[in-house]
């Protein structure tokens, strides 16, 4: 069983939506019970074809289907939270729930991240991680993701804490 990753097409864009919102949904339901994914999050994880535009979104295909997304922002593209001059933005990595923990966020980030330095030239990847979400804090921090405070970004209106990472190539 191997995962193909590959670049997104507009025939992917609504199983891209559902594998957001159901690794979101399911992930927070386990590791943080009090975060919601609301109805407007829904709309705006399922607008898969307006990111295109301004982004490289990646897919984990697993014998045709689509099982895993990540989306990476050039530096200066809109929505690009990225704090580092030059550096890429990561998000949006999830993987459908049925197949969680059998590594296939692995080869969507190698993918990202070859890109982020071979194709963007960037020399970091900048990346944030809701507050309290230890697990995905590890994850990024075995492939030599820093803490980078500088980078913290704070929502108050959507109760939102982001703790910010860096990787610099």
């Amino acid at each position: 069983m191997s995962v193909l990753v590959r670049r997104a097409r507009p025939e992917d864009d609504a199983a891209i939506g559902e594998v957001l919102i159901q690794g979101y949904v399911t992930a927070y339901a386990r590791k943080m019970p009090h975060v919601i994914v609301g109805e407007e999050r829904r709309a705006d994880l399922r607008n898969v074809s307006q990111r295109r535009g301004y982004a490289t979104i990646l897919v984990a295909e697993l014998d045709g289907r689509v099982v895993g997304t990540v989306a990476l922002f050039a530096y200066g593209a809109p929505t690009c939270e990225a704090w580092i001059a030059g550096a890429a933005d990561l998000r949006h990595l999830a993987t459908d729930p049925s197949v969680q923990g059998r590594g296939f966020a692995k080869p969507l980030l190698d993918q990202a991240e070859r890109i982020a330095r071979d194709d963007f030239h960037a020399p970091a990847v900048c990346l944030h991680v809701r507050r309290g979400n230890a697990g995905v804090a590890r994850l990024y921090e075995s492939r030599g993701y820093l803490r980078d405070p500088q980078g913290d970004l704070s929502r108050p209106e959507d109760s939102l804490e982001l703790d910010a990472y860096a990787l610099r190539f």
